[in-house]
């Protein structure tokens, strides 16, 4: 999370992971979204770890949010995937975790409240 996110950029990005079609249809194209695939969500909180890494080849933290505003808007997120009827797993929040999963596709997908890129 970036400093100054807050509803709307929680509203936008969970709005957009509940109904993008990035999941294969009977025909094998991407044209399913999460709930129609009868998918689920891991949150992880390492997203909340905001590096730039444009200039230089050290990440700058300095638009990163404060810790206690990140967790905020973190449980915030994983709450509202919850109101839409998702199954949500979550990590813990600034802990150090191992995530195995198996990336099933090509296909990377970014989602940016701020549309910066």
């Amino acid at each position: 999370m970036a400093e100054g996110d807050g509803p709307a950029d929680i509203e936008y990005v969970t709005a957009k992971v509940r109904d993008l079609r990035v999941f294969d249809d009977g025909e094998g194209r991407l044209n399913l979204s999460l709930k129609e695939a009868g998918g689920s969500v891991l949150v992880v909180s390492q997203f909340t770890l905001l590096g730039d890494v444009r200039k230089g080849r050290r990440p700058s933290y300095d638009e990163a949010a404060k810790p206690e505003a990140a967790e905020a808007l973190y449980l915030e997120v994983i709450a509202r995937l919850r109101s839409f009827g998702l199954t949500v797993e979550a990590g813990v929040f600034r802990a150090h975790m191992h995530v195995e999963l198996v990336n099933d596709g090509p296909v990377t997908i970014l989602i940016d409240s701020r549309r910066t890129f």
